[in-house]
């Protein structure tokens, strides 16, 4: 005979199948093809603000086997510039940034500016620094690539992460770098990052939230291009 509590089980099942169906095809969706981060430091300002909720396209670099880190598919790889996510074992977190070397460039920085192959990246001074940065923070456009960005220079910091001799990027590695340049952990802390820790291509933000006004949403960065200045 089949138990009661059985009947009650399968009862449920017949009367949510497309709400259960529905969530496993969210849950699918949001393992393997796209989803959205918290973004809880500013390691990534003034590009990516604290309390930014963060698009990511998974399928972007590779085609993974849902809710594992099992590579189906190579499908590309990241470009100079553009911003991943990805699971740092060298971290133990997951981590958000900016692309700067690729396999086999050979990058250098000496005094906060970037060289890539012996090519000094372009850089514009701002007058004023984007999203009411204090007065100490310089910030400038920097261009690697076809993308333009912000970075932010905090003069109040440490300047030990401001300079690193030239190192090679190794093969099926990245070099990464944060655009808040002296309050970011990144290559320079924890080394290169291999291809297979990435989990996507961050590509808008979907909304975000003032941590000092109450978790008010920020109605100027709803649906906003990342790589848009």
């Amino acid at each position: 005979m089949t138990k009661p509590s059985n009947n009650k089980l399968i009862s449920f099942l017949q009367s949510n199948k497309k709400f259960i169906i529905f969530i496993l095809l969210m849950s699918v969706f949001r393992s393997a093809v796209a989803d959205w981060y918290t973004v809880p430091t500013g390691s990534m300002q003034p590009t990516i603000q604290e309390g930014d909720r963060i698009v990511v396209n998974k399928m972007a670099y590779d085609l993974r086997l849902p809710f594992t880190g099992v590579t189906l598919v190579s499908l590309d790889t990241p470009q100079r510039g553009e911003i991943v996510v990805f699971e740092s074992k060298a971290a133990d977190l997951r981590l958000i940034k900016r692309v700067i070397g690729l396999p086999g460039d050979v990058v250098a920085m000496n005094n906060e500016i970037i060289q890539v192959n012996g090519k000094t990246l372009s850089y514009k001074a701002l007058a004023k620094s984007p999203n009411n940065q204090n007065s100490t923070t310089i910030s400038s456009i920097e261009t690697i690539g076809d993308i333009h960005h912000h970075i932010n220079i905090d003069n109040t910091a440490s300047d030990s992460l401001s300079n690193f001799s030239p190192v090679t990027v190794p093969a099926g590695h990245y070099l990464v770098l944060g655009d808040n340049r002296r309050h970011s952990a990144d290559s320079r802390v924890y080394g290169f990052v291999p291809h297979n820790e990435l989990r996507g291509k961050a590509t808008a933000i979907a909304f975000s939230v003032n941590y000092d006004n109450y978790y008010i949403p920020r109605s100027d960065r709803f649906l906003q291009d990342i790589y848009r200045l």
